[in-house]
């Protein structure tokens, strides 16, 4: 049972993703009947560090209270700074003990410096997953995942993904009905449906920079919505639809039917978000004729429904 946890605080730790932790385990709830915890901040030495936002934040301790916490976490620092060589050391015993390590956004370069995702499933926030995979090729990075556990591993992609990860730990330890209670405390959702892929910003570009093809590739981004075959677009290359079809594949590096329908995607996610058009005239607007097919590509390359990905969105239809 999860009953101590304490969190490292590295200089330029971000101030939300500490408060993350803080807000579901530092919160004493006991009264209401939620679980207790004995929780600490630590830094290397006792003394205070300096967020991002620029203010000091006095610990509770150094890091002795890791050497016996239930849950060892990590919030988000700033990327590229040296982690000093005590706190990966206290990780690794950390690990070595089996308590539950957790990180929340950029955290998790903080654990891959301890050699604590070698092998192991883990994310981190959609900015930084290519980053953190060239700097652990050893890890198995999820890029759309919001958490991710691989045992008592568990890593956060960015921001609110902490909590998300926090009430899973929960569920875990305490129950689905605690983790559930938590979150109504929180005014959270409980579980969110879909992964990074629908907070990735994916404006529409204009066209690849695909020298011989950029007339096709302007065109077709005025026509979506139009039924299109290869034949036809290798006829306004003015090739041969074999021929279009390995130029198309060498100047964009893909085929043209997975280009054209990642357009369609990025067309009806902008549409879901700032109008107030039904999914079927989504899907026909956006040039897969029927919502059906909308939900299955849609699904697939976002990682949730059209009618969930306008949920989640709402204020930004109703504004």
């Amino acid at each position: 049972m999860l009953k101590s946890v304490a969190v490292i605080a590295l200089e330029e730790v971000a101030a939300f993703e500490l408060g993350v932790l803080a807000e579901v385990f530092g919160t004493d709830r006991t009264a209401d009947g939620f679980p207790g915890y004995r929780f600490a901040v630590c830094t290397v030495d006792g003394g205070p560090v300096r967020s991002r936002s620029g203010f000091l934040l006095t610990p509770h301790a150094d890091l002795g209270p890791v050497e016996d916490a239930d849950l060892v976490a990590v919030p988000a620092h700033a990327e590229g700074t040296s982690v000093p060589g005590p706190v990966l050391d206290a990780l690794r015993r950390a690990a070595d003990r089996g308590a539950w390590l957790l990180s929340v956004c950029s955290g998790a370069f903080v654990l891959g410096e301890a050699g604590l995702l070698d092998g192991r499933d883990c994310t981190t926030h959609w900015r930084y997953v290519d980053e953190l995979q060239r700097r652990y090729p050893a890890a198995r990075v999820r890029c759309n995942s919001l958490y991710v556990q691989d045992g008592k591993l568990l890593t956060s992609a960015g921001t609110a993904a902490g909590i998300d990860a926090c009430l899973h730990l929960v569920r875990q330890e305490h129950g689905s009905a605690t983790a559930t209670r938590l979150a109504r405390r929180m005014v959270v959702p409980p579980h969110r449906d879909g992964g990074q892929s629908q907070y990735i910003e994916a404006p529409i570009p204009r066209a690849a920079e695909a020298p011989t093809l950029e007339p096709v590739l302007e065109w077709l981004m005025g026509h979506l919505d139009r039924t299109v075959t290869v034949d036809e677009l290798a006829a306004r290359a003015d090739m041969a639809p074999r021929t279009f079809a390995r130029r198309f594949r060498a100047e964009t590096g893909t085929t043209p039917h997975d280009w054209l329908t990642n357009q369609r995607v990025l067309l009806a996610r902008r549409l879901l978000e700032e109008t107030q058009l039904s999914v079927e005239t989504v899907a026909d607007q956006s040039g897969f004729g029927d919502a059906a097919a909308l939900r299955h590509h849609f699904t697939r390359r976002v990682g949730t429904t059209p009618h969930a990905y306008r949920t989640t969105f709402r204020e930004r239809v109703e504004a």
